[in-house]
């Protein structure tokens, strides 16, 4: 478990960028829940397993963002320090653990390239990566970049380029693919420079577009990533700020029209800046890092969900026990339950990975205990092709000494292997890749049961177009074996 010092010796909060060495140990905000010692509810169908336990040499403090499945099967992701200049990686890991650095930041005089990325990757149709970095860049607050898969980066744009930082500074949360083809992401604010955070969207050429600038009455140091969902619009979050300074959950149209649909207000949740997904009801599900009705001083944070009309519902509150301060969003996986996971709390206070179902009943699958194993969780979970959920932890694991340089973990849960579309949606005729296992020989593929052409690239990928009559459904694959593997969501085809 660890010591008091340690829990209070949290790092800076979004936008408050601290130097790689300090940062280490200057890592968490206080986590105000006292953590009770006791055993956690685990499901026996549940299987556990460090992949990789980051050393500095390849990377050290994995943050906030999510790994991300590319074309090729493999994951992707970033780490915020370590790396051969300190200053944070981009890597890729195998389904079994063996990890490869593809870029380390920092690389070129001044950090010009960036430094420092908080946030994970976006998987993109063309097959490429997208992110942020919170440092560097030619102004020194923070970049875009582009990487390929095989660990050629370009930097599309440098924060601060505006007069007055009107573009905002440290990008922090992330990217999100629009169906325009265009991205989306925040800043946070800056007590610096007087802003309270932004909404931005980039171009893949590296074009931005400032869409909004918070006031604060609107909310104030805005999380994410975004969410762009079946209405076409953007969700997000923001971690203060709003009627009553706890927060907000907001619309946003791609012209820049922001709408807040909710203000927390302490007792249904405090600093909700993970990001929101739709659940297959259409309804929105998020958590906030502290708030609800607990015996905790400042309350250990929510789970809620809310109606696309802003009508919100907290459908559990953290009591420190189960878990306790979440940063990170939730994933709904192929069987219709939430998974997520809390950076402190459970057994040994270092942090729980959960599921939840619409309902709101929560059950703990795992409770961290330090190295080996890791703590502190911070990232939202990815459900891979293969079923298994992964993600990772900012500290812990069996290499670096003290708190350790953080680790990449898996968790089955006992579902079975399925397949993803990118992109998500598209008018008839769209080029669509199809991600998937075992997929070679494959013999079908439809959109919501009307018929596809298709194209087995790899064993791990199909390339198709959206067949004509194909309207909004799951997309399934008939493997050589004859089985059929559905989508985890459904395509939505747009007019």
């Amino acid at each position: 478990m660890r010591s008091e010092t340690q829990e209070l010796t949290r790092r800076a909060r979004p936008g408050e960028i601290l130097p790689p060495i300090a940062a280490g140990w200057l890592r968490r905000l206080a986590v105000l829940c006292l953590m009770l010692m006791v055993t956690a509810i685990a499901s026996s169908a549940t299987t556990f397993t460090t992949l990789l336990s980051f050393d500095g040499t390849n990377g050290a403090d994995p943050e906030y963002g999510p790994l991300v499945q590319g074309f090729d099967g493999n994951f992707y992701g970033t780490t915020y320090e370590g790396g051969a200049s300190g200053y944070g990686t981009v890597f890729k890991i195998s389904p079994g653990g063996t990890l490869t650095t593809l870029y380390n930041f920092c690389s070129q005089p001044y950090c010009t390239d960036g430094a420092a990325p908080w946030a994970g990757l976006v998987l993109a149709s063309n097959g490429n990566f997208y992110g942020t970095t919170s440092q560097g860049g030619a102004n020194g607050w923070g970049t875009v970049f582009k990487i390929t898969p095989g660990g050629t980066l370009t930097t599309l744009y440098s924060f601060c380029s505006q007069t007055g930082c009107g573009d905002g500074v440290y990008p922090t949360f992330g990217l999100i693919q629009a169906a325009n083809g265009n991205f989306y992401g925040t800043t946070p604010s800056s007590a610096y420079f007087g802003i309270d955070g932004t909404v931005f969207e980039i171009a893949p050429t590296g074009t931005l577009t400032t869409l909004h600038t918070f006031n604060g009455g609107d909310g104030e140091s805005p999380g994410g990533p975004l969410v762009q969902a079946t209405n076409g619009n953007f969700y997000g979050t923001t971690g203060a700020g709003g009627a009553y300074g706890y927060g907000t959950v907001f619309e946003i149209t791609a012209g820049g029209t922001l709408t807040t649909l909710h203000s927390f207000d302490g007792t249904d949740g405090s600093g909700p800046v993970g990001p929101l997904v739709q659940a297959t009801n259409g309804n929105f599900y998020g958590t906030t890092i502290q708030g609800g009705a607990t015996s905790c001083s400042y309350g250990c944070g929510t789970i809620f969900k809310m109606t696309p009309g802003g009508t919100l519902t907290t459908l559990h509150s953290f009591d420190g026990t189960d878990g306790s301060y979440l940063i990170a969003g939730l994933v709904q996986a192929t069987n219709g339950e939430f998974y997520g996971t809390t950076e402190g709390g459970g057994a040994n206070g270092d942090g729980t990975v959960f599921e939840i179902t619409p309902a709101g009943a929560l059950t703990t699958l795992h409770s961290f205990e330090g190295p080996p194993d890791g703590y502190l969780p911070a990232a939202t979970l990815l459900q891979a092709t293969n079923g298994k959920l992964y993600g990772t932890s900012i500290w812990g694991g069996a290499a670096c000494s003290g708190v350790g340089c953080g680790t990449v973990f898996s968790l089955s849960v006992g579902l079975g292997p399925l397949v993803e579309t990118t992109p998500a949606s598209g008018k008839v005729g769209t080029k669509i890749a199809i991600l998937g296992n075992n997929l070679t020989g494959s013999t079908g593929v439809t959109f919501n049961s009307t018929a596809a052409t298709f194209t087995v690239k790899s064993s791990t990928e199909i390339t198709t177009t959206v067949p004509s009559g194909a309207t909004t459904g799951y997309v399934a694959v008939t493997t050589a074996t004859g089985k059929i593997l559905t989508s985890n969501v459904k395509f939505r085809v747009r007019p």
